[in-house]
């Protein structure tokens, strides 16, 4: 049964920069070999994405590129701004304010402090279970 993983950030690291939280879980995936897609909000918030994979830890290699070029296939974790098609992969980490398509084993759902936030996160997390989904809360 597919999962849907949200993690509620509260941690002043976090909270500082959410981003931060989908470096971690992309790290996690790179090194269980599990090819992911980061779905982005925006451009901007993709490129933010791309630019801190780099620099978040300086020991850490974690092979990425924003979705768009011939690479697309072997490259181990893919951002996805909106618009961009791409084909399914086992996990995903969502930034977006709708539900995750395709299939998918797992699918993050990295949610900030912000009210606005947590109220379509409840959302998701409703329509996930209407979809059969096992769905699992996390604090960070």
């Amino acid at each position: 049964m597919p999962q849907a993983d949200f993690y509620l950030i509260d941690k002043p690291r976090f909270r500082e920069q959410p981003l931060l939280l989908v470096c971690e879980l992309a790290r996690k995936a790179y090194n269980a070999q599990i090819p992911t897609l980061i779905l982005t909000r925006t451009l901007d918030e993709a490129e933010a994405v791309d630019d801190l994979l780099w620099s978040f830890d300086p020991d850490a290699y974690i092979p990425h590129q924003i979705a768009g070029d011939d690479e697309d296939e072997v490259t181990a974790i893919l951002i996805v701004p909106p618009g961009a098609q791409t084909a399914d992969r086992p996990m995903l980490i969502n930034l977006r304010e709708e539900c995750a398509d395709g299939q998918f084993e797992s699918v993050k759902e990295v949610v900030a402090a912000d009210p606005a936030e947590r109220e379509g996160s409840r959302q998701r997390w409703a329509e996930y279970r209407r979809r059969g989904l096992d769905v699992r809360k996390f604090d960070m």
